[in-house]
């Protein structure tokens, strides 16, 4: 047998929960599905399957050759769609991270629209302002703020972005509009949170000299959307991607401060850099994937349409 037969043994086997219950699909005996799996081990020298007299689960080794065989099954599946007369449907999964807000706001419809028009391909959406691990987690594409280091990933960027401080009108009818960066220690900051540290660190070019000010979190979260909702609610001022909140500056909504002075922050392994490497004018917001020639079909596919897509879609139109 060859290693995509025993590939997709393995991922029947985890899907029916069972050895039995995929022999049955499968058309082989108990006997020789448990010879091929005691074979797969063998050959890797590792325990992939936890296994009693009822079901099965995934040691640690077992989930990532799980998800790299479903990444190779889908290669395998477009590499032979894209020979065939039926070449123009798409059909797949499609597993995609992306930060909370602009996940919600931006990648949530793109995929509704975008499956509307491929009903094969099965999306997977997870949301998360954390830095995600493309291979270890089964990615086929990750959406990130900030400009990529040297990696062994393959980033395309989408839209040009940086970071900016606002706040709701109320908030500032309230408070005061801050008129030095050092005014906001007498305001309420919102602070995003990130593997338990506070991102309370922020960084401007006021009058042509760098400037690094740790403000005192009045609310903290690790969920960008949540920050935005707070600044709209008059909760603080919050620093975030232009992108999340172009829209609710059109229409008023929030209002921008220090324009022109912010500085962003990039993280890499979600340690900070120096502030002279800090982005000065931009935080890219890119497509990243893993490093390798091959992509699914409905990847590209997406690719394409997302960033298409992206430049004639507003999220005010959403709520009017």
């Amino acid at each position: 047998m060859s290693k995509v037969d025993d590939m997709t043994l393995f991922v029947q086997v985890v899907k029916a929960n069972g050895l039995a219950a995929a022999g049955r699909q499968l058309g082989l005996s108990p006997a020789s599905m448990t010879a091929r799996i005691n074979r797969l081990e063998q050959r890797y020298q590792t325990r992939l399957l936890n296994r009693n007299t009822r079901s099965i689960t995934l040691t640690h080794a077992g989930e990532r050759f799980y998800q790299g065989c479903l990444r190779v099954l889908d290669e395998v599946a477009a590499t032979e769609a894209s020979l065939s007369e039926t070449e123009a449907v798409l059909s797949g999964t499609l597993r995609i991270s992306a930060p909370s807000d602009f996940g919600l706001q931006y990648v949530a419809p793109a995929l509704a629209a975008f499956v509307a028009q491929h009903p094969q391909v099965i999306p997977h959406l997870y949301l998360t302002d954390g830095v995600v691990k493309l291979v270890e987690d089964g990615l086929d594409m990750a959406i990130r703020y900030g400009n990529l280091p040297d990696s062994n990933l393959i980033a395309k960027p989408l839209a040009d972005n940086r970071r900016v401080l606002c706040a709701s009108p109320a908030y500032l009818r309230a408070y005061g509009m801050p008129i030095h960066p050092n005014d906001l220690l007498e305001h309420r900051c919102l602070v995003m949170e990130r593997h338990g540290e506070l991102l309370n660190e922020w960084y401007f070019r006021h009058n042509n000299q760098l400037l690094s000010l740790k403000v005192t979190p009045a609310m903290v979260s690790g969920d960008g959307g949540l920050i935005r909702a707070w600044a709209l609610a008059g909760c603080g001022i919050a620093l975030k991607s232009l992108v999340d909140v172009q829209a609710d500056i059109n229409v008023g909504n929030l209002q921008l401060l220090f324009e022109g002075q912010v500085k962003g922050f990039s993280y890499i392994d979600s340690e900070k850099i120096d502030l002279e490497k800090t982005d000065s004018d931009s935080i890219g917001l890119q497509a990243i994937f893993p490093s390798r020639k091959f992509q699914p079909r409905q990847v590209r596919a997406f690719t394409e349409f997302f960033e298409s897509w992206l430049q004639s879609y507003s999220p005010a139109e959403r709520s009017q």
